[in-house]
């Protein structure tokens, strides 16, 4: 199993857009998504965050507004 998480989370850097929000990690789209338990990240605020379980890097891009 350890093999099979370590391969989930290989990517440490994703952009994202305001079409992924609310953003959780891992992505219900990765390709092993419950690598570990999903956590909400409020990116909206900050523009870049990590996940404190995997460290994964998540950046909003810029074309993401408020209204």
């Amino acid at each position: 199993m350890t093999e099979q998480l370590a391969q989930g989370c290989t990517q440490r850097r994703y952009e994202i857009t305001a079409a992924d929000l609310p953003l959780s990690c891992p992505m219900p789209d990765s390709r092993i998504w419950d690598a570990h338990p999903r956590v909400y990240l409020p990116i909206e605020a900050s523009g870049q965050l990590t996940c404190p379980y995997c460290g994964a890097e998540y950046i909003l891009k810029s074309n993401y507004s408020d209204g």
